[in-house]
């Protein structure tokens, strides 16, 4: 199994997308990238600890690739944005790439460059990419919020949009339950 944290804006929606896929074997949401230990969600939205929301996601190369999890991410959230996705707003936001080997940052900045000259965006990417000090893991009541919540006004109107897209784009990675 492989590990790579990603962020890119609120942790729910990340979360929601990476356990749909086939080959995901866990998607945590949490916290990284910041100074301040053991961060707690207040701390983290006073925008002060320098972490962002993030999710661990661990998977199976054997089924999905880190090229496939990456250009996923880069699809499905907005990484042109500085510290901002949609309404939510601040470096806790950022789009970022955590990587915990050389390999990963490689593969990394090949997906990031084939997404910039790919045209997939109009705007520059602004994605972070960046060694991977330590992942803190959230709140247990934001793990799997989307599953939990799904009704909920923020998860009907901002993540299910994502997952939606997740569905059209990505049908043949999804995990047999998810379709």
């Amino acid at each position: 199994m492989e590990s790579i944290v990603l962020g890119g804006g609120c942790f729910w929606c990340i979360e929601a997308i990476f356990r749909q896929l086939d080959g995901v074997v866990d998607a945590v949401s949490g916290y990284a990238g910041g100074i301040s230990p053991q961060p707690t969600d207040e701390q983290i939205y006073s925008g002060k600890t320098g972490h962002a929301e993030v999710v661990k996601v661990t998977f199976d190369p054997a089924i999905i690739s880190q090229h496939d999890i990456l250009t996923i991410f880069f699809t499905l959230h907005n990484p042109t944005t500085l510290n901002q996705q949609g309404a939510d707003r601040g470096t806790q936001y950022r789009s970022i790439i955590l990587y915990v080997s050389e390999g990963q940052k490689a593969e990394a900045q090949r997906v990031m460059k084939e997404i910039a000259d790919g045209g997939v965006w109009e705007n520059p990417l602004v994605t972070e990419l960046v060694p991977l000090e330590v992942f803190y893991p959230a709140e247990d009541y934001h793990q799997r919020y989307f599953e939990r919540f799904g009704n909920n006004a923020y998860c009907s109107i901002v993540i299910a949009p994502k997952v939606a897209k997740l569905r059209s784009l990505y049908f043949n990675k999804l995990k047999k339950e998810a379709t």
